[in-house]
């Protein structure tokens, strides 16, 4: 069976590739458990120095792979070297860091005995990826799983296989021994069984809502751990005392990067009533300076959204908003690329949004922000507070402590001030609620991808 790509450039089909039969997975994971046992034996000094010649093969490939993303995904070429970029920064950091987040920990002196916990490796670790941000997305489970001694398959979405591939390429060419990282190209019904094998010992999921159930269910039987990074509808909260033009420019293009499509990118805007107007007024001004056309321009600064399916139901979301009483501050008509029938979506500013309205109770893949008034740090930390979600959110302030203060009351896994829509490699990503469960980055990464194992040792009798 073909796995057919088809761009949101214009139409084509850009990718075609077989999914893998039964046979193919089956062999494919027994060579993972194969390498994986002689991988852990690897010194980790020797399992740095081959993945940071992958991030050298990787980095010489910036140019070919930028192109790949704007054919895959619609990304505008002019942003698309900074996947590049931050793949690497949070690759080079979590190999950095590995020696750290492993080494064993002493449970201190007892006499005549040596007591210690050492991290030892799951096995085999099954990546599944989305497309949105495929490099900076994979990284966050790949590098690590190798760096503390697991074998990895990853299989990409069908969006962006060349993505996994690059991966393979990459690797082979840093000299990972062969076995140790693979990609299998599969349907959805094969990725299910294959995370029902027990032949699999972690899963790490990026997607949607309705595919972290999925996995659970699979995993219902079994006794192994799942990664599930999955959907948002994140808030920022703009507080009186706000630097008012850098949370403008700022927010803006956190809602509006990757055509906003992104699980932790902006959506519900709660601007204090003594900014609002003017707010407002900046926010829409520059939203209108965005240029929708084709991602291969480098005059594009918005991008296409992934399909027309995608682009049909966010436009679904944005009628359902204005059906219930939402005012759109943008005519879609004064971007001339907008067209029913196609990925190329407009962006969208809603304004007189409550939390009846989809705009500010579900997550929208595109490029719309609803931008709601607010009296008070109370109602804002209320509203939002009140989300299925719990990704990020963020706050614009001058004021440290109230941000610290107002941020330990908000249901997030991560709380920003003055800034949004980045992973800091040095920080754990987690979501709460709807958006996941399970941690990825920083030491406590390696938790996930590691067992514990007691070594309790008796030194005289």
């Amino acid at each position: 069976m073909l796995q057919r790509t088809v761009s949101p450039v214009d139409g084509s089909v850009y990718v075609e590739r077989a999914l893998a039969g039964e046979a193919d997975i089956d062999a494919a994971l027994n060579r993972a458990r194969t390498a994986q046992r002689e991988w852990r034996r690897t010194s980790l000094t020797d399992r740095a120095l081959i993945l940071q010649r992958f991030c050298s093969a990787f980095e010489a490939q910036t140019d070919a792979i930028a192109l790949e993303l704007a054919w895959q995904m619609g990304r505008p070429i002019r942003y698309a070297p900074s996947e590049v970029r931050g793949m690497l920064e949070r690759a080079r950091h979590m190999i950095a860091i590995a020696p750290q987040a492993l080494a064993d920990i002493d449970a201190g002196p007892k006499e005549h005995f040596t007591r210690f916990v050492r991290r030892e490796p799951l096995g085999v670790v099954l990546a599944v990826a989305a497309w949105n941000y495929p490099y900076l997305i994979a990284v966050n489970s790949v590098v690590p799983a190798l760096m503390a001694g697991n074998a990895v398959i990853l299989k990409h979405s069908a969006q962006t296989p060349l993505c996994a591939e690059r991966f393979l390429e990459c690797f082979k060419e840093a000299g990972l021994p062969d076995g140790v990282f693979q990609l299998l190209h599969m349907s959805h019904a094969n990725t299910e069984r294959t995370i029902r094998d027990e032949r699999v010992d972690f899963v790490a999921f990026t997607g949607s809502v309705e595919g972290g159930h999925a996995v659970q269910r699979a995993l219902a039987e079994r006794f192994i751990g799942a990664g599930l990074e999955l959907g948002g509808c994140d808030p920022v909260y703009v507080r009186q005392d706000a630097n008012f033009d850098h949370a403008v420019e700022n927010i803006v293009d956190g809602a509006y990067f990757n055509s906003g499509q992104s699980c932790c990118g902006l959506q519900r805007v709660y601007v204090h009533a003594s900014l609002y107007d003017r707010f407002v007024d900046g926010f829409i001004e520059l939203t209108r300076k965005y240029v929708l056309g084709n991602p291969l321009d480098p005059a594009t600064t918005l991008g296409p959204v992934v399909r027309t399916n995608a682009a049909d139901t966010v436009r679904g979301q944005i009628n359902a908003s204005l059906k219930a009483g939402a005012r759109g501050a943008i005519n879609a008509d004064e971007f001339s690329a907008n067209k029913i029938g196609t990925p190329y979506l407009a962006p969208q500013v809603l304004l007189d949004v409550d939390h009846s309205m989809p705009v500010m109770r579900e997550e929208i893949f595109g490029p719309v922000a609803g931008i709601m008034r607010v009296k008070s740090d109370e109602e804002a930390i209320a509203l939002m507070n009140d989300s299925v979600f719990g990704l990020t959110a963020a706050i614009w302030t001058q004021d440290a402590d109230a941000a610290l203060s107002i941020g330990e009351r908000i249901d997030t896994g991560t709380w920003f001030m003055n800034r949004c829509d980045y992973l800091d490699p040095a920080l754990a990503w987690v979501g709460v609620k709807d958006s996941g469960r399970g941690c990825t980055l920083s030491t406590v990464g390696y938790e996930h991808l590691t067992r514990p194992k007691s070594f309790h040792l008796r030194t005289r009798l």
